[in-house]
């Protein structure tokens, strides 16, 4: 069983102890994700990057992932092969000869 299989697993068994399954439709795991995406930058808030808490990054990542995760669950989707894909569609879009050093966007380069 892989890392991300295993992942999975411990997730699908907590939702489903607690029934749990019938509040995690695909728009409502957007919205949970956006929400600790929103808790994650509050990490940042009124301080240099430097400065966040560890601590805090490590616990609202680790619901952002938990949200990221049961999506791909729950529309069949790959982790490991959509994160290939886009890694490849990004290496595409942002050639090393042009965006090397740059934090422009791809349309930008």
């Amino acid at each position: 069983m892989s890392d991300i299989d295993e992942i999975l697993a411990e997730l699908r068994k907590f939702n489903q102890e607690r029934d749990w399954d019938q509040f995690h439709n695909g728009k409502d795991l957007a919205v949970a994700l956006s929400v600790e995406s929103a808790e994650l930058l509050e990490a940042f808030l009124w301080k240099d990057a430097a400065s966040a808490s560890k601590d805090k990054i490590k616990e609202e990542l680790a619901d952002v992932l938990n949200y990221a995760f049961q999506m791909a669950d729950r529309y069949n989707l790959d982790i490991k092969q959509i994160m290939l894909d886009k890694i490849k569609r990004n290496a595409e879009k942002y050639p090393v000869d042009k965006a090397k050093g740059s934090a422009k966007k791809y349309n930008e380069l």
